[in-house]
């Protein structure tokens, strides 16, 4: 007997019980799969949880074809700038310096904690979350989306072309230019950029940060290792109003009506 296919729905979180599940995802995948920790993981429960979840709004994807229709298979999680306020500042500071971005005036929204099942990678998922921040984006009249993404391990040689290409290719203007803090900065120009095997450089990339790209996505200047969370980490920026009607076609298109093949 065939399994029934994915029966996509994103919403946001409305109250603790949503939370703790998303938190649930997160522990699945970024502790127990990636090997990643913090002060405030909770073991017991299996939840990955930290100081700034009750200040942002957390996107959760659904199947409701599953036996519990309301089982959490992705999660984003978001705060605008106001939200930032009320929580001290911005997740992605203690890694990068947002003067850059903060000094533009324009509205800010900081992604984060995106992540999806194991059993929904290289679907559909993805494509339902990315339509509803689309929504949001709008909803809010964001202009500049911004956030830390990550590479598997603390070892920037090991990972010496995917960053110089990034670094070569896709570094932001000077206006959007935010640069990682000490002491867990490290270069991303790491490899002479004539030397550099581009195609082997860009399959070593993970997909999340490709999306960015193709959306008309920039990198900050260096990147951060984040032994907590067995990372080195990228801040990546997206201009909205940089996009071409290309890249918009992609952020906006419709979800498909018809359900994912099985």
């Amino acid at each position: 007997m065939t399994e029934a296919p994915p029966q996509f729905a994103v919403r946001l979180a409305t109250d603790q019980s949503d939370l703790h599940a998303a938190q649930r995802l997160r522990y699945q995948v970024f502790v127990t799969e990636l090997g990643g920790g913090g002060d405030m993981v909770d073991h017991d429960n299996r939840r990955e949880q930290d100081r700034f979840d009750p200040f942002f709004d957390h996107l959760l994807l659904l199947d409701q074809s599953r036996p519990d229709p309301d089982q959490v298979v992705g999660v984003y999680r978001l705060l605008r700038a106001d939200q930032a306020v009320a929580a001290g500042q911005f997740y992605s500071e203690d890694e990068y310096d947002l003067a850059p971005l903060r000094a533009s005036g324009r509205r800010l929204l900081e992604l984060g904690r995106s992540c999806l099942h194991p059993a929904y990678r290289g679907g559909m998922g993805m494509f339902h979350l990315w339509h509803a921040l689309a929504a949001y984006v709008d909803a809010h009249g964001i202009e500049v989306l911004f956030g830390v993404a990550s590479f598997h391990g603390t070892d920037p040689q090991a990972l010496a072309a995917p960053l110089t290409l990034l670094h070569h290719r896709h570094l932001a203007p000077p206006d959007l230019r935010v640069t990682a803090r000490p002491p867990g900065r490290t270069a991303m120009d790491l490899i002479p950029p004539d030397t550099l095997d581009r195609r082997a450089a860009m399959l070593a990339v993970p997909a999340l940060i490709k999306a960015y790209l193709r959306l008309g996505g920039f990198v900050g200047q260096g990147a951060f290792i984040d032994h907590a969370f067995n990372t080195t980490d990228v801040c990546l920026i997206l201009d909205v109003a940089r996009m071409n009607e290309t890249q918009r076609a992609i952020y906006r298109r419709p979800v498909p009506t018809r359900p994912e093949p099985s």
